[in-house]
Protein backbone atom coordinates (compact mmCIF):
# COMPACT_ATOMS: atom_id res chain seq x y z
CA UNK A 1 0.00 0.00 0.00
CA UNK A 2 1.45 3.80 -0.79
CA UNK A 3 2.64 5.21 2.19
CA UNK A 4 0.49 8.30 1.60
CA UNK A 5 -2.77 6.80 1.84
CA UNK A 6 -1.78 5.21 5.18
CA UNK A 7 -0.76 8.71 6.78
CA UNK A 8 -3.71 10.38 5.38
CA UNK A 9 -5.89 7.30 6.84
CA UNK A 10 -3.90 7.69 10.09
CA UNK A 11 -4.40 10.97 10.30
CA UNK A 12 -8.44 10.91 10.00
CA UNK A 13 -8.14 8.58 12.79
CA UNK A 14 -6.39 10.91 14.83
CA UNK A 15 -8.32 13.88 14.13
CA UNK A 16 -11.13 12.21 15.62
CA UNK A 17 -9.50 11.14 18.67
CA UNK A 18 -7.65 14.58 18.88
CA UNK A 19 -11.28 16.12 20.09
CA UNK A 20 -11.38 14.15 23.17
CA UNK A 21 -10.42 16.57 26.54
CA UNK A 22 -7.78 13.56 27.91
CA UNK A 23 -4.62 13.25 25.43
CA UNK A 24 -3.72 9.94 27.29
CA UNK A 25 -6.89 8.25 26.42
CA UNK A 26 -6.67 9.74 22.52
CA UNK A 27 -3.17 8.35 22.33
CA UNK A 28 -4.60 4.66 23.47
CA UNK A 29 -7.84 5.29 21.00
CA UNK A 30 -5.28 5.81 17.69
CA UNK A 31 -3.24 2.94 18.87
CA UNK A 32 -6.13 0.65 19.65
CA UNK A 33 -8.06 1.27 16.54
CA UNK A 34 -5.17 1.19 14.22
CA UNK A 35 -4.09 -2.54 16.04
CA UNK A 36 -8.00 -3.60 15.78
CA UNK A 37 -8.75 -2.42 12.29
CA UNK A 38 -5.24 -2.38 10.52
CA UNK A 39 -4.00 -5.68 8.56
CA UNK A 40 -0.26 -6.46 10.29
CA UNK A 41 1.07 -5.07 6.90
CA UNK A 42 -0.19 -1.93 6.99
CA UNK A 43 0.71 -1.42 10.73
CA UNK A 44 4.52 -2.54 9.96
CA UNK A 45 4.44 -0.66 6.67
CA UNK A 46 3.84 2.53 9.02
CA UNK A 47 6.01 1.72 11.50
CA UNK A 48 8.74 1.36 9.41
CA UNK A 49 7.62 4.79 7.79
CA UNK A 50 8.07 6.53 11.63
CA UNK A 51 11.50 4.60 11.29
CA UNK A 52 12.82 5.93 7.80
CA UNK A 53 11.48 9.31 8.17
CA UNK A 54 10.43 10.05 11.73
CA UNK A 55 6.98 10.15 11.27
CA UNK A 56 7.17 12.89 8.34
CA UNK A 57 3.66 13.98 7.18
CA UNK A 58 2.05 12.07 10.47
CA UNK A 59 0.05 14.98 12.86
CA UNK A 60 2.18 14.97 15.99
CA UNK A 61 -0.90 13.18 17.74
CA UNK A 62 -0.54 10.29 15.81
CA UNK A 63 3.32 10.05 15.76
CA UNK A 64 3.32 10.04 19.04
CA UNK A 65 0.37 7.28 19.69
CA UNK A 66 2.36 5.39 17.52
CA UNK A 67 5.59 5.81 18.95
CA UNK A 68 3.85 5.27 22.81
CA UNK A 69 2.15 2.34 21.75
CA UNK A 70 4.35 0.61 19.64
CA UNK A 71 4.84 -2.66 21.26
CA UNK A 72 1.38 -3.44 20.71
CA UNK A 73 1.40 -2.59 17.01
CA UNK A 74 4.25 -4.59 15.79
Amino acid sequence: MDNSKLIRMANQIGAFFAAMPDRAEALEGIALHIHRFWEPRMRRELMAHIDATNGDGLDDIVATALRAHRAELV
